[in-house]
C-alpha cells in the first residue's frame, strides 16, 4: 500500500503518515478496505441499542397502548422507566474494563450482545412495568460490555487515514421507531422493544470475523498475529509495506513507553501524571457536556415539552420525535465525516456557539407561549428545537466518543473510556429523575438554568479542547504528555521500520509549531 520507502514532506495540516499512503485509488477500489470498513459497521451498530432506546423511550410515552398496559406511569415511576437502562449500565462499569483488556474487544461485544438479546425478549414480552424495568436493567448492563469496547475496537484497526470519522459516526447511529406505533394492538410497543435486539443480534452472526485489535494482541506478546492483521487489511498482505512497518513498529513503542511509565495500569493511574490529569479533566467534562446542555429535555421528555406548550396530539408528537431523529442523524453523521477536515476544536467551539444560540431563543419562545399563549410562539419554539439540535449534534453526538479514546494511551484506554461512560450515565441518571420535577415545577424559568451552564460549556471548551486531527491514533494518545514523548515514540517507530529519522522529527517539529500556535490562541 506505500507509495515508496523515502517519506516526503508533511504539512502541519497533513498527517504524518500520509506519505505512507497509497494515493493511487480511492479506497473503495481497495478490496481488502472495503472489507475491513464492513467489519467496522458490524461495531458500528452497538450504538443504535443505546441511541434507538432513548427515541423509543420517548415514543412510548406518546403511545396510549402502553400508557395503557403499564398503568399511565409518571412521576418517579416514569423516572426511573428511562433511568433504569443507565442504572444496569452503571452495575456493570467495574468489571467490563478487566474483560476488554484481558479477554479481547471481540469477547467483550460478544457478550454484551449475548446478555441485550436475551434482555430484549423479555422486554418484548413484559406483562408487568415490573418486568419491563427489568429488562431495561439487563439491558443496559449488557450495552456496557459491547458499547465500552466496540469503539475501541474501531479506532485501532480502523485504516489509518479513515480512523477519525469512522470513530466519529459510533455515536450517530440510531433507528426511527415511528411507523410500529400506529399498530392499534400491544405490538405498537412490543415490535420496537424486539427490535432492539436486532443488531446484537447480528453481531453475533459475525463478530468472530472481525478482526481483532492488534494493540491488544501485541499487548498479549501476540506480535505476529498483530502484524499479519495489520498487513491483510491496510497493506493487501504485504508485511514488508511501509506503512504496516511504520504502524506496527509505533504500536510496539508506544505500549513499550506507556509500560515503562506506569507498570502498575490501576485506576488511579488515571490521574497519576499531569497529562492524564489533563486527559481526565476534558473526559469528564465532555461526558457531562454531552447531557447536560438541554438535550436531556428534548431526547426523554419532549412529550412533555411539546404538551406544555399546546401540541398534545400524539400522532404529531410522534412525527416531530420522528423528524427530529432522522434530522439528528445526518447532522451528526455530517460532523463525524467533517472531524478531519474541520477539526475537532472547531467544530466543538461552533457546537456550543450555536447551542447557546438557540437555546436563549428556545427559552423566550417557550416563555412567550407559556405566558401568553401566544401559537406563533410555540410554532417557533419548534423551529428551536431543530435548530439548536443542528449545532448539539454537530459534535456531541460524533465527537464525544472519537475524542476520548483518541486521547487515551492503549494502557489507559478501556478504563478511561469506562470512566467517561460512567459519568455519562451519572448524568443521564440524574437528568431523568430532576428534569421532569424541575419542568413542572418551574416552568420555562428551568430553562434559564442550561443558558449559564452551556455559557460555562463554551469558555471550558475555549481553553482547554486541544486540536488532534491528522495524527496517528499513538501521537494523538501521546500529544498530552507533552512533545517529546511524541517525537520519542516516532522516532524509535521509524528506526524501527528502517524510514528516515529526520523526516519523522521534521514532521513533528512542525506539528509542535502548531501546537504552540493553539495554545497561544487559548490562552
Amino acid at each position: 500500500m506505500g507509495t515508496g520507502n523515502s517519506p516526503t514532506s508533511s504539512s502541519p495540516s497533513a498527517p504524518a503518515f500520509s506519505h505512507l499512503i497509497d494515493k493511487s485509488r480511492p479506497w473503495w477500489k481497495n478490496k481488502r478496505i472495503v472489507l475491513l470498513n464492513f467489519w467496522i459497521v458490524v461495531l458500528l451498530i452497538t450504538s443504535s441499542t443505546n441511541g434507538f432506546d432513548g427515541h423509543m423511550m420517548n415514543g412510548l410515552q406518546s403511545l396510549t397502548q402502553w400508557e395503557t398496559a403499564f398503568d399511565h406511569p409518571s412521576g418517579g415511576k416514569l423516572g426511573l422507566l428511562n433511568a433504569i437502562q443507565n442504572i444496569g449500565s452503571l452495575s456493570a462499569y467495574p468489571f467490563s474494563p478487566y474483560m476488554t483488556d484481558g479477554l479481547g474487544r471481540r469477547f467483550a461485544v460478544l457478550f454484551g450482545a449475548c446478555i441485550m438479546i436475551a434482555a430484549t425478549v423479555v422486554q418484548t414480552a413484559s406483562q408487568s412495568v415490573g418486568m419491563f424495568i427489568a429488562a431495561r436493567f439487563m439491558i443496559g448492563f449488557g450495552l456496557t460490555f459491547a458499547a465500552s469496547s466496540a469503539p475501541l475496537l474501531i479506532t485501532e484497526i480502523a485504516y489509518p487515514s479513515q480512523r477519525g470519522q469512522l470513530t466519529s459516526v459510533y455515536n450517530c447511529l440510531w433507528y426511527v421507531t415511528y411507523g410500529t406505533f400506529n399498530i392499534p394492538s400491544s405490538w405498537a410497543w412490543r415490535i420496537p422493544s424486539a427490535i432492539q435486539g436486532f443488531p446484537s443480534v447480528i453481531q453475533i452472526c459475525l463478530i468472530w470475523f472481525v478482526p481483532e485489535s492488534p494493540r491488544w494482541l501485541i499487548s498479549k506478546g501476540r506480535e505476529a498475529q498483530a502484524l499479519k492483521t495489520l498487513a491483510y487489511y491496510h497493506a493487501n498482505g504485504n508485511e514488508q509495506d511501509p506503512l504496516v512497518e511504520y504502524e506496527f513498529e509505533e504500536i510496539k513503542a508506544a505500549i513499550k513507553f506507556d509500560r515503562e511509565v506506569a507498570s502498575n495500569v490501576g485506576w488511579m493511574s488515571l490521574i497519576k501524571t499531569p497529562g492524564n490529569r489533563k486527559r481526565m479533566r476534558i473526559i469528564t467534562a465532555l461526558a457531562f457536556f454531552s447531557q447536560w446542555s438541554g438535550n436531556g429535555l428534548i431526547s426523554y421528555y419532549i412529550n412533555k415539552v411539546l404538551d406544555a406548550i399546546g401540541v398534545t396530539d400524539p400522532n404529531t408528537q410522534l412525527l416531530i420525535n420522528g423528524c427530529l431523529s432522522i434530522w439528528s442523524f445526518i447532522c451528526g453523521m455530517t460532523g463525524g465525516l467533517l472531524c478531519d477536515k474541520a477539526g475537532r476544536r472547531l467544530l466543538f467551539l461552533t457546537s456550543s456557539l450555536g447551542m447557546l444560540l438557540f437555546w436563549t431563543l428556545q427559552t423566550i419562545c417557550f416563555a412567550v407561549d407559556n405566558e401568553d399563549g401566544d401559537l406563533n410562539a410555540g410554532y417557533g419554539y419548534i423551529a428551536m428545537i431543530f435548530l439548536f439540535t443542528t449545532f448539539y449534534t454537530m459534535a456531541f453526538s460524533p465527537l464525544i466518543v472519537s475524542y476520548t479514546v483518541e486521547i487515551l494511551p492503549y494502557n489507559l484506554r478501556a478504563k478511561g473510556f469506562v470512566w467517561f461512560n460512567f459519568t455519562v450515565s451519572l448524568s443521564v441518571i440524574f437528568n431523568q429523575y430532576v428534569n421532569p420535577i424541575a419542568l413542572s415545577a418551574l416552568g420555562w424559568k428551568y430553562y434559564l438554568v442550561y443558558v449559564f451552564w452551556i455559557a460555562f460549556e463554551v469558555v471550558f471548551l475555549w481553553f482547554f479542547v486541544v486540536e488532534t486531527r491528522n495524527r496517528t491514533l499513538e501521537e494523538t494518545a501521546a500529544l498530552f504528555d507533552g512533545d517529546e514523548t511524541v517525537a520519542q515514540i516516532a522516532e524509535k517507530a521509524a528506526v524501527s521500520a528502517g524510514l528516515p529519522v529526520d523526516q519523522a522529527n521534521d514532521d513533528n517539529e512542525k506539528k509542535s509549531r502548531s501546537e504552540e500556535r493553539i495554545e497561544d490562541m487559548k490562552y
